[in-house]
């Protein structure tokens, strides 16, 4: 039988673009790599051929001295990236959890996460493809299991605690980009994969790959 020819497969590029605070320290992956300064890299990104670009609009981070969204920057970097006849996909939280003093654990945090991508939708009419929340699961591994990042918890019901909120807070975003753009496509992705070991560690390679 003839078979169908598979679509070919998208390719994307993005700046990393983690934005926490860890222990007393501020860690804003945008900053550091003078990614937020330049404004030439979108163009950067975009001739290296790609059908698509991450972007980042993160919700709770400022630029320079703003004490909000810098929608300004947001729009210019998308804008930039259409006219370059790349897709953006743009990233509401990229392992944080939000503005100083946002807690995950609270009840309304799905909401107030949910109003953000809302304003987010209002304010890039041209962005059509989302992805609300990057790698939920590795954040509530890191920061509820290993006790790297908030809440420096080493607890499975934190753990599980931290990924249901995620998944309700993307849940929230989804409803708000469609009740603004019902032809959004909204993505997911995680890191996933398969843990191989010598045989002494064998054990430990089956906990990692049941998790």
């Amino acid at each position: 039988p003839r078979l169908t020819p598979s679509p070919r497969p998208a390719v994307w590029a993005g700046p990393e673009c983690s934005y926490l605070t860890v222990g007393d320290r501020l860690w804003d992956q945008l900053a550091l790599t003078g990614h937020a300064r330049r404004s030439g890299d979108p163009a950067r990104l975009a001739s290296l051929g790609v059908s698509g670009v991450r972007y980042p609009v993160l919700w709770g981070r400022s630029s320079g001295r703003r004490a909000a969204t810098d929608w300004r920057w947001a729009a210019s970097r998308v804008a930039r990236l259409v006219d370059l006849g790349t897709e953006p996909i743009v990233g509401l939280l990229h392992h944080g959890f939000g503005p100083t003093g946002a807690d995950p654990l609270d009840p309304g945090w799905p909401a107030a996460f949910g109003r953000y991508a809302r304003r987010v939708a209002e304010r890039l009419p041209a962005v059509r493809s989302f992805l609300p929340i990057n790698e939920p699961l590795t954040t509530a591994r890191f920061g509820g299991l290993y006790g790297w990042w908030p809440p420096y918890a080493r607890d499975p019901g934190v753990f599980a605690a931290l990924l249901v909120a995620h998944a309700e807070a993307y849940l929230e975003a989804g409803r708000a980009i469609r009740a603004v753009r019902p032809d959004a496509r909204l993505i997911v992705n995680e890191d996933i994969g398969t843990t191989f070991s010598t045989p002494s560690l064998a054990e430990l390679a089956e906990l990692h790959n049941e998790r």
